[in-house]
């Protein structure tokens, strides 16, 4: 694998993103759960954009059907903007990336996406449990650092 400088530009945007998700942790809340969350969910979408440009998820990196996988992303940084990254919405949030994230794997799966690969569909199903795990782990959380904020208002 040969890097360009557009891929070394890209991946330090990356680092650049995730390091800024974990400053405004710290900055939004003192709830470990909350900064928690917030971590998770920062590095699952970290691995979602590197492993989706390195190998992609659905065949190869160059299979256009990838770019569902950026959807679920999109639908988290909606979510978060909408819910002002407060702790409740970001529970909601997390829940409709689970969601998301199943919505892709079975539309995947069903118009046969990624056929032609060894792994085929299996590679797809161990991704996406992994990442279901990464927003399901972090809706948890959130919930959990919500219910907490309503016991000291």
């Amino acid at each position: 694998m040969n890097w360009d400088s557009l891929d070394f530009l890209v991946f330090g945007g990356m680092i650049g993103a995730l390091a800024l998700i974990i400053i405004m942790a710290r900055r939004n809340s003192r709830s470990p759960a909350y900064r928690f969350a917030m971590a998770l969910t920062g590095v699952g979408a970290f691995l979602v954009a590197w492993i989706n440009g390195a190998v992609g998820i659905i065949g190869n990196e160059e299979n256009a059907a990838n770019l569902l996988f950026f959807g679920v992303l999109g639908v988290g940084a909606f979510g978060a903007l909408l819910a002002r990254f407060r702790a409740s919405g970001m529970a909601k949030t997390l829940w409709a990336m689970v969601l998301a994230q199943g919505a892709v794997t079975i539309a995947a799966v069903t118009l046969d996406l990624g056929a032609g690969t060894p792994a085929w569909p299996r590679s797809l199903y161990l991704m996406t449990t992994v990442f279901m795990l990464f927003w399901l782990s972090s809706a948890i959380l959130f919930g959990r650092a919500a219910r907490a904020e309503q016991r000291w208002i």
